[in-house]
């Protein structure tokens, strides 16, 4: 696939079933994501593999930071939660490690895990492989961050569902370019 073709053409690909990618195919995923841009070559992120048995667990740590968050979860709300890591067969965890640095902001390297999280995204498409990328609150709760091994410095940014699609991938909207873009004067 063109590369041109893949960044006009990506969508989320919401429903997916076995198999998850191959080994092959993940070292070509992990690749895409080491190409990611990165003032100082700080590398400021890493990836957990969950799949097999371990989603249902990832299913009982997401439900029991529903119930810790304090919100009142409901049987419904927690039954989405422990579901929720078994919408795909690997589920790979994004994850940002921010550090003080004399030239690189910390907002810096979080968009760099960002552009990580979707260097993986482009290369399962161009690979067709199925992939959505989810956060919700529970990415950002301290149990479910605990419960994954986080350091006190890192934190969940995304969550990528990957497997083989369902159905056929539907068309990418087309927006209007120039509708995002304008020329400053100053």
């Amino acid at each position: 696939m063109e590369a041109l073709d893949v960044l006009l053409n990506r969508v989320s690909v919401p429903r997916l079933i076995e198999p998850a990618p191959d080994a092959a195919q993940r070292e070509i995923l992990f690749g895409a994501a080491l190409r990611a841009p990165d003032h100082g070559a700080l590398r400021p992120y890493r990836f957990l593999t969950v799949e097999g048995e371990a989603r249902n667990r990832m299913g009982e740590l997401l439900a029991q930071a529903l119930i810790e968050s304090g919100g009142g979860a409901d049987e419904k709300a927690l039954e989405k939660a422990r579901l929720g890591p078994l919408r795909a067969p690997l589920v790979v965890v994004v994850i940002a490690k921010l550090t003080d640095h004399f030239k690189v902001p910390k907002k810096e390297q979080l968009i760099t895990a960002g552009c990580a999280a979707h260097g993986v995204l482009l290369a399962a498409y161009a690979l067709g492989v199925g992939a959505v990328w989810r956060t919700g609150e529970l990415s950002c709760s301290t149990h479910v961050a605990q419960g994954l091994g986080l350091a006190a410095d890192e934190q969940v940014i995304a969550f990528l569902y990957l497997g083989t699609p369902q159905n056929p991938p539907r068309v990418a909207a087309k927006p209007d370019v120039p509708d995002f873009v304008s020329e400053w004067r100053g």
